[in-house]
């Protein structure tokens, strides 16, 4: 189960983004550096084309990281 928790958790970078912080989410969530992850999809775009509609599909399915800290209620 402790394999599943990452992919609940995962969500984009708000602090490590190029372009929608997709390769940023998956290296806070990966033991993999988002910049492999960034040449991984940018290899694979080159090479087959999966990996500019994988990067898309996981800029549009993943949601953003809840933002850290108070809420602003109550004030």
């Amino acid at each position: 189960m402790a394999q599943n928790e990452w992919l609940a958790n995962f969500a984009k970078s708000d602090t490590d983004r190029w372009i929608g912080g997709v390769c940023g989410g998956l290296g806070e969530h990966t033991p993999v550096p988002s910049w492999v992850w960034r040449l991984l999809f940018a290899l694979l775009a080159v090479c087959f084309g999966t990996g500019f509609l994988a990067y898309i599909l996981l800029w549009i399915f993943v949601p953003r990281k809840a933002p850290a800290g108070p809420t602003g209620q109550g004030e």
